[in-house]
């Protein structure tokens, strides 16, 4: 198998003809040299250059800066919302530091290419005033990271947000496993992405930070919290030690167990050798409930962890207490402010709370996944030369790494993840707690999928599946389950374009399609497949599930679609007793 790939290796690089880094670099400079990086309203108010000069200063003050994720339906909204969010915190005392700003998925084409994409959730910047705005709209550090660095528009927006005053950019994990939507040039993506990260180190003295949030890309999909290490480590050298810039990594997200999120901070202090500066510490969003009164303790829980984590090992991480309703839907600006002060709560508790806590676990974590991580990521590296990779060259480096993707990387460098054995001296595979979450439900739910009498409706049934943005695991749960029920499964993966959806569809003969969706496209995503089928001549019955909602031109928040769908035919899940039902009536229409 190894020789196999070392070959397609060596002939993805020739057929890709890229070109130097240093020719890249050169770009970078002369740009970087005609770059103004504005001034905040916040450096305004708060005296500082840029967030890193903020990060350490917090560091020395023992400071704990929190974060809040701002993404409404428009930009007019908000920047309403960052403004409002802004007035809330100074009437109630606290400071909301910075603020995520969740951006349309559109925003990482071409501007050309833009309009032609379907709308997705988060707010759409048109103009170079809008842009402006970004660091002006209030006195919270506006922060970049999503679709910017690490997708086709890449530069073009990085020196959009650099002019507005936001310094800290991302997300090179995205470069990894997001695509940018009806895009196939992987070769202008990596060229444009090494571009934008020149820039950025190019002006690494001004204060800049490249953030990369490891949840939103491999990271996310590794079996073993050891290879998301590794990655850590490998993103590390490629963006410091080849492009000069300085990494601001971020994670949590899909991390739940209070041992792994306080180690992670532990781990990163350790792989960017204890001058670690994180952006921010993402909440726990994978054990959300339906019900959001009963996230309030779970966001206790994790808040004090990563508070008195940030105050044993001070690393500027903000921490983000995510809103309670998230998992239904994008929370509201009422909702976002009311999370952040539950949050400044939690934090008087964790202050009295430290001076008690034992940390020994987590350091424990922490040592365990560096030290695997580490021989991990030279292995890497000298695979990576075998194979014929210029392994001093980013360009190729992050050409060759997102076209492996992660499970080739991990079965051949951390085969251990998978079949449970351990090199000598290493430890066994830590789980990686989305896998465990998954496999859980996988449990739970296999005695129904098993069951007679939905093997008697599903067995031998061909389906396709995919998902339209990066939430894979929900589209790996269904895999999973309706292979118990003895389907015959083709799973395309996530952010898969409708065009791709329906050629597989065809190709694999499927009689049925499931499509899972979460960003606020669920009605024109829809709409975009019955119309390439239309075009193609066929007809393939649709199921989707997930979160089917759809952004309007005019709303603050999505709205619920579902009965939009059911009219275009279009079978819809919420509950995953329906899905077979589902499946059979769709079937049983068609013929």
């Amino acid at each position: 198998m190894m020789i196999g790939q070392r070959k397609k290796i060596k002939e993805l690089l020739y057929s890709a003809k890229l070109p130097k880094m240093e020719t890249v670099l050169c770009e970078s400079k002369e740009i970087a040299s005609s770059i103004k990086i504005g001034r905040s309203s916040f450096m305004e108010k708060y005296g500082v250059s840029s967030e890193l000069e903020y990060k350490r200063r917090s560091i020395k003050d023992g400071h704990i800066m929190f974060h809040a994720h701002i993404g409404m339906n428009t930009w007019h909204e908000t920047a309403y919302s960052l403004k409002a969010a802004y007035d809330f915190a100074e009437t109630n005392g606290f400071i909301i530091d910075r603020a995520g700003i969740c951006l349309d998925r559109r925003m990482s084409l071409p501007k050309d290419l833009r309009k032609s994409a379907p709308q997705e959730s988060g707010p759409y910047l048109e103009t170079q005033e809008d842009w402006m705005q970004v660091g002006q709209a209030a006195p919270i550090q506006a922060h970049m990271g999503d679709f910017i660095i690490g997708f086709p528009a890449s530069t073009e927006n990085t020196v959009s947000a650099l002019q507005a005053g936001v310094t800290t950019i991302g997300n090179l994990s995205q470069f990894f496993a997001h695509e940018a939507p009806m895009w196939r040039r992987k070769d202008l993506t990596t060229i444009e992405t090494v571009k934008a990260i020149g820039i950025m180190g190019f002006l690494r003295d001004k204060g800049t930070l490249m953030h990369s949030y490891l949840d939103d890309g491999f990271g996310a999909l590794f079996l073993d919290c050891s290879t998301s290490a590794a990655w850590a480590y490998l993103e590390k050298y490629i963006v410091e030690d080849l492009l000069g810039a300085k990494l601001a990594h971020c994670v949590g997200g899909l991390v739940s167990d209070p041992i792994k999120r306080s180690g992670w901070i532990f781990a990163l202090d350790e792989i960017h050798d204890h001058d670690c500066i994180g952006s921010m510490f993402y909440g726990d969003t994978i054990s959300s409930h339906s019900d959001p009164e009963k996230n309030r303790a779970l966001t206790a829980e994790y808040l004090l962890w990563d508070i008195m984590t940030q105050i044993e090992c001070p690393t500027g991480h903000a921490v983000l207490p995510v809103p309670f309703t998230e998992a239904q839907r994008a929370p509201s600006l009422e909702e976002i402010c009311e999370v952040q002060l539950w949050g400044r709560e939690i934090e008087k508790i964790a202050v009295k709370m430290h001076p008690h806590f034992d940390f020994s676990e987590p350091k424990k974590f922490a040592a365990s996944i560096c030290k695997k991580g580490r021989r991990i990521f030279n292995d890497a590296l000298s695979y990576l030369e075998e194979c014929g990779v210029d392994t001093k060259n980013a360009v190729e480096m992050l050409y060759v790494l997102k076209s492996l993707g992660p499970r080739v990387f991990e079965d051949t460098l951390n085969p251990s993840a998978k079949n449970g054995s351990a090199p000598a001296g290493e430890s066994l595979a830590i789980p990686n707690d989305i896998f465990t979450k998954t496999l859980e439900q996988v449990d739970i739910w296999t005695p129904y999928f098993r069951s007679s009498e939905v093997k008697e409706k599903l067995t031998g049934r061909r389906v396709l599946l995919a998902s339209t943005d990066v939430h894979e695991h929900g589209l790996l749960l269904i895999d999973k389950l309706l292979q118990q029920a003895g389907c015959l499964i083709v799973n395309i993966g996530a952010e898969r374009n409708p065009d791709e959806v329906v050629l597989a569809g065809v190709q694999s003969d499927a009689e049925i399609i499931f499509i899972s969706t979460h960003n606020g496209m669920a009605l024109e995503y829809a709409r975009n497949v019955l119309d390439e089928m239309e075009e193609q001549n066929v007809s393939i019955p649709i199921c989707m599930g997930g979160v089917l909602n759809q952004n309007t031109e005019e709303g603050t928040l999505p709205i619920d679609v579902s009965s939009d769908l059911e009219r275009l035919g279009i079978g819809t899940v919420s509950d995953l007793t329906l899905l077979p039902e589902c499946a059979v009536s769709l079937l049983n229409f068609r013929q």
